[in-house]
C-alpha cells in the first residue's frame, strides 16, 4: 500500500507536469546575420500508467521499496543518472532504480522503477529507459 503522501505527490507532479502533452525543444533563433536555421527536436514526453495496469512483479517491486528491502539484485537501489534525459532533470542522487522482475528472463531483465527520493514519484519503464510512464496511484 503506498503513503498518503507518496499519493498526493504522484497526483502533484502530474497535474503539473503532464498537462501540456509532449515537451518540445526548440533552440534560440539564429542572429540576424547567421544563415544556419534554427533546429527543432522532439523530446519525448513522460507518459503515464495506472498501479493497476502495471504487471503484478511491479508491485512487488513497489512493495519492496515501500519496506526499505531486501532487494533481489545488489543494483536495486543504486543511483538513477537518468542519462537519457528523459526524467525531469534533478540532482545526481535523485533517482534510484529498482529491478522488476521478468518472468522468464534469464538475467535483470528489462523493467525497472525509478523511484525520485525527495518528491516520491515513482516512474515506470518495461523497455530499459527507452521510455518511462509516472506511476498513477489512484486509478
Amino acid at each position: 500500500m503506498r503513503t498518503p503522501t507518496r499519493i498526493l505527490s504522484v497526483s502533484a507532479i502530474a497535474a503539473a507536469l503532464f498537462l501540456g502533452g509532449p515537451v518540445a525543444a526548440v533552440s534560440a533563433a539564429p542572429a540576424p546575420h547567421a544563415t544556419a536555421p534554427a533546429i527543432s527536436q522532439q523530446i519525448a514526453a513522460v507518459g503515464d500508467i495506472c498501479y493497476s495496469d502495471l504487471p503484478s512483479q511491479a508491485h512487488d517491486t513497489l512493495d519492496l521499496i515501500d519496506q526499505g528491502g531486501p532487494y533481489p539484485y545488489p543494483q536495486d537501489g543504486t543511483v538513477f543518472q537518468n542519462r537519457e534525459g528523459l526524467l525531469p532533470k534533478q540532482s545526481s542522487g535523485y533517482y534510484h532504480e529498482y529491478t522488476v522482475e521478468t518472468p522468464g528472463s534469464p538475467d535483470r531483465g528489462a523493467r525497472r522503477i525509478i523511484a525520485g527520493q525527495q518528491s516520491e514519484e515513482d516512474y515506470y519503464t518495461a523497455d530499459h529507459y527507452e521510455s518511462f510512464d509516472l506511476v498513477d496511484f489512484g486509478c
